[in-house]
């Protein structure tokens, strides 16, 4: 009877994590895969010109940036580390990171099928409020040494043009010397008793065929013998190779994050986790009610969630397990907190910018969380009678989830080789 138990126990965790992997594959593709173009395509003056400033007006247009992107939040993980790469100020980066992954069509609908048009209009007010707060707090009280630390850590993690092995570093920008020490000899005569006959008039290519070397670069082994590619195939090559490097980055730590919240979601009832929560005849004044359900529903939120869609049937779990309104939407917003997530901060940025961007994210939420309760309890708009309406979780089936699988699961394995074989062939191992 037990080992049947245990099967099945193991079936359900299996379950989950195949659902889990299907519903987040094809947004966290596109988003990577947009991440790519952007790093490949976007100029880093245009960047500079409408991000390099925390404004009002960048604010804007990074909310709206992200509300047009992926809703995965190592996608916007990703494409936010790409504005930073671009030189966007890090309010703006994380703003967007905010707006992508709070402020989406797709959560909206899930939202209101499942909670209400309150909570829609609870994570519209709280997403803009977040954002605001995000700019002020990053803008005013992120160390510049700290910054100036991921800045170097940025320019570090960028693949530089290789040399082949050979330190160029000594050689003049017309000739080379092939290491040999040429300060002795005469520029026109003298020939060292090798015979220069057989060599060029302008440079040397020190025995080496050089006819199939490019005039200004180094092929580091490649056959530039190849049919050159077109100019679009030559953009979709590059880009391919930013996405495989991304890939190569976070993949360990987004299916660490997929298997640890399957257990947790398979093991732990929906009662467990309402069980964490203040009930509301403990008698304890509002706003320390509040208080203490927003710093819970972030915990929670930092241990628990995975895809946006799981996130928000726990929120409704959680909000008939006695959690404050201002609780909920701490919740919701704190998937920019979860345990995987700050690993991939950790891998972007370093430690310790990832440690600073980890304590003003939790502090503009928890922020957030209080205002937004204290604003729907103060206009009375929140009510007590939210029902949750039934949501099949499953993604399987001839839905638009299958559709979108079925053309980014092929699209990105080819799209991964193909940066995989860029890179290989720039002589990066990723």
């Amino acid at each position: 009877m037990m080992g049947h138990d245990i099967s099945g126990l193991v079936i359900h965790v299996f379950s989950t994590f195949g659902n889990m992997i299907w519903q987040i594959f094809w947004p966290l593709a596109f988003g990577l895969i947009l991440s790519s173009w952007i790093r490949n395509l976007i100029p880093v003056s245009s960047v500079v010109k409408h991000l390099g400033k925390t404004t009002p007006v960048s604010l804007g247009f990074t909310t709206f940036l992200g509300m047009v992107s992926s809703s995965c939040s190592y996608a916007a993980a990703s494409l936010s580390h790409t504005l930073l790469v671009k030189k966007s100020t890090v309010a703006n980066a994380m703003a967007f990171l905010v707006s992508s992954t709070n402020l989406i069509v797709e959560m909206f609908i899930v939202l209101v099928a499942l909670m209400g048009w309150t909570f829609l209009w609870g994570e519209v007010i709280g997403g803009l409020i977040l954002i605001a707060t995000v700019g002020f707090l990053f803008s005013r009280f992120f160390p510049q040494d700290v910054e100036q630390e991921l800045r170097q850590h940025l320019e570090d993690a960028q693949p530089q043009k290789a040399s082949c092995g050979m330190d160029m570093s000594e050689m003049s920008g017309d000739h080379s010397d092939c290491g040999m020490d040429m300060s002795k000899m005469k520029s026109d005569d003298s020939d060292c008793g090798m015979d220069m006959s057989k060599m060029k008039s302008d440079d040397s290519d020190c025995g080496m065929d050089m006819s199939k070397m490019k005039s200004d670069d180094s092929d580091c082994g490649m056959d530039m013998a190849a049919k050159p590619q077109s100019p679009l195939m030559e953009k979709i090559t590059k880009s391919a190779g930013f996405f495989q490097m991304d890939i190569a980055m976070i993949g360990k730590e987004i299916l660490i994050g997929v298997v640890v919240s399957s257990i947790l979601i398979a093991l732990m009832p929906q009662e467990g986790w309402r069980a964490l929560f203040i009930s509301n005849d403990a008698g304890l004044p509002v706003w320390l009610h509040s208080f203490l359900d927003v710093i819970i529903g972030i915990f929670v939120a930092m241990i628990a969630y995975v895809c946006s869609v799981g996130n928000l049937i726990l929120a409704a779990a959680l909000w008939h397990g006695g959690i404050s309104f201002g609780g909920v939407i701490g919740f919701i917003l704190s998937d920019v907190l979860t345990i995987p997530m700050i690993r991939v901060y950790q891998k972007y940025y370093g430690k310790r910018p990832a440690k600073w961007m980890v304590g003003l994210l939790f502090v503009a939420i928890l922020f957030t969380g209080l205002c937004v309760d204290a604003i729907f309890n103060g206009f009375g708009w929140v009510t007590s009678d939210q029902t949750v309406r039934a949501l099949n979780q499953s993604g399987f089936g001839f839905n638009m989830t299958t559709v979108m699988n079925l053309i980014f699961i092929p699209a990105s394995i080819w799209y991964y080789y193909l940066g995989k074989k860029a890179n290989a062939g720039m002589g990066m191992s990723m």
